[in-house]
């Protein structure tokens, strides 16, 4: 008995044995498997990660926000900190008439003047839902040496001056908690002046702030040469560095904008910044996307940005477009005009046309309020998203991405406005159902040839099995010929923007 016991003990004791050994193995696997995900800081490693996330090719439109101490003195533009240094511009009469010598009244003089004391994160994560955005967020610091988070970095931070509230973490959570992916953007890299201790060169600084010695922008204050960027380049590109690191791994940020001068920062600071976001998106599961403008990244981690510009024709790498719903600047003015949400409906549609994705800038007070007019044409964006959305939301690109008279010349950032006509025509595909989105309206019960489904024109050879007009129940007068599709519009105007016709095809 004892030895059929002792046979048993023995063989159980090698089973829970080799069970360990398997588990051992299986974690050792998983380890493995997990070290294997690991980016290393060198562009090769970092190419193996996929720049362009599944989420943003399906998003098609997203909404930011230029707010901060730069909003403070509404008048001018954004450059309002920059110019108000300068002695003889418009921006510096205007500060010492108001504020007095800018030697004495600084820029860093408005921090305690942002108090944020009416922003709802909540109202404005619904609101840009309701525009119809599928992702969102928040300049997270300018070209001012602003942090609109709690920064332990940046003694310039939302949470220790000013509102005395960490701004990107209560936007974060209304984001993300109203379903849409979360964006901060980072303008930085402009602040390093270049030029340090010599005047005589700022003006082919590309830096933010001008070296003056009358000025703060020269200060040797320990604390106010931070905010200025008049700090040594190794501090500056450590705090950078740091600063990023804080914003990923408190916040979580689906995707980081990047402005222009990204050059000034070394490949070796900026290729740590890339492996620490990958990283951190591998460890947590996420699809992140990083934009550059001009090169300054490679395209093998991030995508083109291009500010108010887009490409002139289709492309197989995905971008962006950011623009703004204001003209003549990004941050709040007290004479600020606006673009109509018709423009900028047809901006998305031509955006989306040719594989990119728009990104709509507002411009909220100091306070914390977006104004009315703003509010009003982002309403308007998302009740033509509401009827045409399935037009522009996971969507791929068609044979071709448009026709009619007005022409784009050329691709690349801050384009001439272009003003299309009813002629003009964008074409977008999901599945078998090809989208004709109508930049405007030509007229009720108006024969239409679209060439682009000439038989010289199409790329294969279909058959349309149904046709609709989005939001409305009409039946569609159509005829495939060998010179296009042949239609008429509707009896009535479908909408005061672009309207959309639905053809579902099969191919022959």
């Amino acid at each position: 008995m004892k030895s059929k016991f002792l046979q048993y003990w023995l063989f159980s004791c090698l089973i829970i044995f080799a069970s360990c050994k398997n588990d051992k193995k299986t974690s050792s696997a998983e380890k493995d498997t997990a070290a294997s995900k690991e980016y290393a800081a060198d562009w090769d490693s970092l190419a193996k990660y996929n720049e362009a996330a599944d989420w943003f090719k399906k998003a098609k439109f997203g909404i930011y926000a230029h707010w901060g101490v730069l909003s403070v003195p509404a008048y001018a533009n954004d450059w309002y900190p920059r110019n108000m240094h300068i002695k003889g511009s418009d921006e510096y009469k205007h500060h010492v008439a108001t504020y007095g010598e800018p030697s004495e009244f600084g820029y860093h003089d408005f921090v305690p003047m942002f108090k944020a004391e009416k922003f709802n994160a909540e109202e404005w994560a619904k609101l840009f839902k309701k525009a119809g955005a599928r992702f969102a967020g928040i300049v997270a610091e300018h070209h001012d040496g602003w942090s609109n988070w709690d920064s332990e970095t940046n003694p310039w931070n939302a949470a220790d001056m000013g509102p005395h509230r960490d701004l990107v973490r209560e936007l974060e959570k209304a984001i993300h908690g109203n379903g849409m992916k979360f964006i901060t953007s980072f303008h930085k890299a402009r602040t390093l002046q270049l030029f340090q201790q010599d005047s005589t060169k700022w003006e082919d600084d590309t830096s933010y702030f001008p070296y003056d010695p009358e000025m703060p922008t020269s200060s040797q204050d320990s604390l106010i040469s931070i905010m200025y960027g008049n700090i040594p380049k190794k501090q500056f590109y450590k705090n950078w560095l740091s600063e990023l690191h804080e914003v990923i791994h408190q916040y979580g940020p689906d995707l980081i904008y990047f402005d222009s001068k990204l050059d000034k920062i070394p490949d070796s600071i900026k290729v740590q910044f890339v492996a620490d976001y990958f990283n951190y998106a591998e460890k947590n599961n996420k699809e992140v996307v990083i934009t550059h403008k001009e090169g300054e990244l490679p395209k093998s981690v991030s995508l083109e940005d291009l500010e108010k510009g887009r490409m002139n024709q289709k492309t197989e790498e995905y971008w962006l477009t950011d623009e703004t719903v204001s003209v003549g600047s990004w941050s709040y003015t007290n004479d600020l005009g606006l673009k109509t949400s018709d423009e900028i409906i047809d901006l998305l549609a031509d955006i989306v046309s040719k594989n990119g994705a728009l990104m709509l800038n507002v411009s909220p007070m100091a306070n914390g309020v977006i104004p009315e007019n703003q509010q009003q044409i982002l309403l308007e964006i998302g009740k033509w998203l509401e009827v045409n959305g399935e037009a522009i939301y996971d969507t791929d690109t068609w044979n071709v991405y448009g026709e009619g008279p007005t022409k784009q010349e050329k691709s690349g950032m801050f384009l001439d406005k272009i003003t299309y006509t009813a002629q003009d025509v964008r074409y977008t595909r999901k599945g078998d159902a090809v989208y004709v989105i109508f930049l405007g309206w030509p007229g009720s019960n108006k024969e239409v040839l679209l060439k682009s489904f000439s038989e010289s024109s199409a790329n294969e050879k279909f058959s349309i099995v149904n046709a609709n007009f989005l939001g409305n129940e009409e039946e569609v007068q159509f005829d495939l010929q060998a010179d296009g599709l042949k239609l008429s519009t509707p009896s009535k105007k479908l909408s005061e923007s672009a309207w959309v016709l639905k053809l579902e095809t099969t191919t022959k």
